[in-house]
């Protein structure tokens, strides 16, 4: 008996039938320039100008009360209560032994050359402010220009000593962007030749470096208070020096207001702050740990919202232990990125966002240097570099993070679109 049960031929499992690829979408066409820049037609994407400046400012309240207290006494000048009360309060902040406070930072530096015996030339960088050539020229002395770090923007002794001759008298530095220079070793420099050594620091109220606040570096530190900087007197300054003779020689010429005892100078000047500059200052010292703080946060959200972009490098401080982020600076590849920094710029400014060039031009190609010092026109090739390249971003107490959020869509898609706008602008 055939027990085999007949083969049972089976039709193939059935599986489900794949899916029908859906058909790929369409690339969306790029808005036209028109409809994506304000350079072009487009809404600006601010509603008002944005300028770069801090502007960190008390309320009106709170200086209206100051105000009504300084009518009270009608003590408007010479060196007055506030005044003295500003310059300790700085003094103890900064852990210097002196302060003296100046109606403007220009002045300052005028009065430290003249504090300071200074004859002859004094070296510093192209790439600063015309105002801190322009002090020594007031004095009667001589620039001597010099090249900077490309990467950090300050001086350093390599570049400076084989500049140095029998002429020169002294160094003058200038601390950029909330960051320093190096101190120790433009020290050590002058103490080799035997010439001062002093700082222009307009930049850096509020940093330290290895703890060390700086006004505490060289023969005599000058800080600018101006309003634009994170901290303000809405107008002015004050020189820092541990030098007691150095101290009275410039309170001395600042005006014998406030000055403790008779010194012996050339020249006397008006450098005095008002009571109402002092005023604005002692408010303003009140709340410059929290402008500190939000300037931390907005540079922290520019780090974040720009370091995708090529061709873009933020700069950040390096040679500091605490800084105050009071600059926005960044350079502008333009090989990398697809336009100019100058082209950027126009973008932006239609934008309403009124980002700077910094310095522009340099110190040694700006009236009158170019034609009283032709030899360094063009002798400073890292300088001209950066002259050419950097942008200053709005950053300080007007500004918003989501104000920033834009302005960092705005570059990017000012890189997305480089080579139609390159091709936009060149039909002008």
């Amino acid at each position: 008996m055939n027990t085999l049960q007949p083969i049972v031929s089976r039709a193939p499992r059935a599986w489900p039938a794949p899916p029908l690829a859906e058909p790929p979408l369409a690339r969306q066409p790029e808005p036209p320039l028109e409809q994506a820049f304000a350079l072009f037609g487009a809404a600006p994407a601010l509603a008002q100008p944005l300028p770069v400046g801090q502007l960190y400012f008390p309320s009106w309240d709170r200086y209206e009360a100051a105000m009504r207290d300084i009518f009270d006494r009608e003590y408007y000048t010479n060196h007055g209560p506030l005044a003295q009360r500003l310059e300790a309060r700085l003094a103890e902040r900064m852990k210097v032994r002196h302060v003296v406070c100046v109606t403007n930072a220009t002045i300052g530096l005028v009065m430290a050359c003249e504090a300071l015996g200074l004859t002859g030339k004094v070296i510093l960088p192209a790439f600063t402010f015309i105002a801190t050539p322009q002090a020594l020229s007031w004095t009667r002395l001589t620039p001597v220009f010099c090249d900077v770090d490309p990467a950090t923007h300050q001086i350093t002794a390599e570049r400076i000593e084989p500049l140095i001759d029998a002429d020169v008298s002294a160094i003058l530095a200038v601390n950029l962007w909330g960051d320093a220079c190096p101190a120790a070793s433009l020290q050590a420099l002058a103490d080799r030749h035997g010439i001062r050594l002093f700082f222009d620091s307009a930049h850096s109220m509020g940093c330290e470096v290895g703890g060390v606040p700086v006004g505490n570096f060289g023969d005599v530190e000058v800080f600018s208070f101006h309003a634009t900087k994170v901290f303000s007197s809405a107008e002015g300054g004050c020189l820092c020096t541990n030098d007691d003779a150095l101290a009275a020689r410039l309170r001395n010429i600042r005006s014998s207001y406030g000055a403790g005892a008779a010194v012996d100078v050339v020249k006397t000047s008006n450098g005095r702050m008002s009571e109402a500059q002092a005023a604005i200052g002692l408010l303003n010292l009140d709340d410059f740990d929290a402008a500190l703080v939000n300037n931390r946060l907005l540079f922290d959200r520019y780090r974040d919202g720009l370091r995708a972009i090529r061709g873009l490098s933020l700069y950040e401080p390096r040679h500091v232990s605490t800084t105050n982020y009071q600059y926005v600076v960044c350079e502008i590849d333009e090989t990398a990125f697809g336009l100019s920094r100058d082209l950027l710029l126009g973008l932006l400014k239609a934008e309403n966002i009124v980002a700077r060039r910094y310095f522009h031009p340099g110190a040694h190609r700006s009236i009158p240097y170019v034609d009283e010092l032709p030899q360094y026109v063009d002798a400073l090739p890292e300088t001209d570099r950066l002259n050419a390249r950097l942008i200053q971003l709005p950053s300080g107490a007007l500004v918003t993070e989501t104000q920033i959020a834009t302005i960092c869509e705005r570059i990017a898609a000012a890189q997305l679109h480089a080579d139609a706008i390159r091709a936009r602008t060149a039909e002008v």
